[in-house]
């Protein structure tokens, strides 16, 4: 009964006007952030689920092939990774720098030397395993509207997790990077020599050159809202190229472009209204359309198939991210509270890492070998699937037990 349904929804929806598809995908960007904000559930992974309901494999509204809709998740993936660089609070990172880039270090690393254990313990060869360690390095801080909420936004602890964010995710994003590379076209030591003074040159050009260059021209336009709007655009676009020429995923060029505007263009009005047109149309679109990729029937089974996968992926990112806090908490004379908050703090793979991870997920999905073999499998896209919606409950809940020890001396909510 199910599946007639299904199937005569399929016949008369994909046969709707061009037109009506539209105003249906629109419809579809107010609501389900609406409904995941009531349901609790965080708004890209709604929009995930969105993706796979009106996606191929279900009710397949658009279709398989899907130019325009591709195009526009393509750029708002680059918009996406554009702003997580463009929002990182560097005055915060400069306050505890050499403590915010121990632990930025700390909580790449072990994670990263963990989930390439657990990708070479499950079968893959060794660039995809520690491409595996690579999307679990980075954080996001989606508690971090909790501890200001209880007035510990100040704290160093909090403040050194906020400016690690800075190393985890570009430190990750280049790991990535030079993972790819191998992949596509094979591991030399003069190959590798080449492809990290590539990268550091690179990271130089758009960090100090781009930097400047970009401040210079945007102050030159800065009465002129739509010059500087395209200008922004235009910076990204170019340092995504600049990334692409050597190699690099476009995805590094434009999160390094938005750390190189920071700031400069943090707070223009013209950067105000880019990033109001990216985050209500151009980054939900890029979630809704990863959603087209994923066939639910497969997921599902993915998960009870590959379960043991699944948890060494998740508990890999747990204990890693705990040595990390836990290691640098007591070299720095933490308490366990403070030690446990910073450990919650960097668990959460959404927002601004939820790009990076879902980006760099469905980069090395799409990247082929010599042999034409994917760099991450389909079982592993379903794995980071899961990955994403468990840290993103499981961090918040955690940050509130506790922060809450901090203020009260007892966990639970305060």
């Amino acid at each position: 009964m199910l599946s007639d349904t299904i199937s005569f929804l399929r016949d008369h929806l994909f046969t709707m006007p061009v037109l009506a598809k539209f105003a249906v995908g629109m419809v579809m960007l107010v609501v389900i952030p609406r409904l995941s904000r009531r349901l609790h559930v965080p708004v890209p992974v709604g929009l995930l689920l969105s993706g796979v309901l009106v996606g191929p494999y279900v009710l397949d509204i658009f279709g398989k092939v899907r130019p325009i809709a591709d195009f526009l998740a393509e750029l708002g993936k680059l918009l996406l990774m554009f702003f997580a660089g463009l929002e990182i609070n560097l005055e915060l990172f400069r306050r505890a720098r050499n403590r915010s880039i121990a632990l930025g270090v700390a909580t790449t690393l072990f994670p990263l030397v963990l989930g390439t254990i657990v990708g070479l313990s499950f079968g893959y060869a060794a660039i995809p395993a520690i491409v595996i360690g690579s999307l679990l390095a980075s954080h996001t801080l989606l508690g971090l509207s909790i501890v200001s909420r209880l007035g510990l936004g100040s704290l160093e602890p909090v403040t050194v997790a906020v400016g690690a964010t800075v190393m985890s995710d570009t430190l990750s994003l280049v790991v990535f990077a030079i993972c790819v590379s191998i992949y596509t076209t094979g591991f030399s030591p003069s190959g590798l020599a080449l492809l990290l003074a590539e990268i550091a040159g690179y990271i130089l050009l758009v960090l100090f050159g781009l930097s400047r260059l970009g401040a210079y021209v945007l102050k030159r336009v800065k009465d002129e809202e739509d010059a500087y709007f395209v200008l922004m655009l235009s910076i990204m676009a170019i340092a995504g190229v600049l990334a692409e020429a050597i190699q690099l995923p476009g995805i590094v060029g434009a999160f390094l472009a938005g750390l190189a505007i920071n700031a400069s263009a943090q707070h223009a009005p013209a950067s105000v209204k880019l990033e109001f047109l990216a985050k209500s149309l151009f980054i939900p679109i890029f979630f809704v359309v990863t959603g087209f990729l994923i066939n639910p029937i497969t997921f599902v089974y993915g998960i009870f198939d590959n379960f043991l996968l699944v948890a060494s992926i998740i508990g890999a990112l747990l204990i890693g991210k705990w040595i990390a806090a836990w290691g640098v908490g007591r070299a720095f004379g933490y308490s366990r509270n403070e030690q446990l908050t910073v450990w919650s703090l960097t668990l959460p793979q959404v927002a601004a890492t939820l790009a990076a991870t879902l980006a760099a997920t469905l980069v090395a999905h799409e990247t082929l070998g010599a042999a034409g073999q994917r760099l991450l499998d389909d079982r592993m896209l379903n794995v980071v699937l899961v990955l994403v919606f468990a840290t993103s409950v499981l961090g918040p809940v955690l940050t509130e037990r506790f922060a809450c020890r901090l203020t009260t001396g007892q966990p639970g909510r305060c």
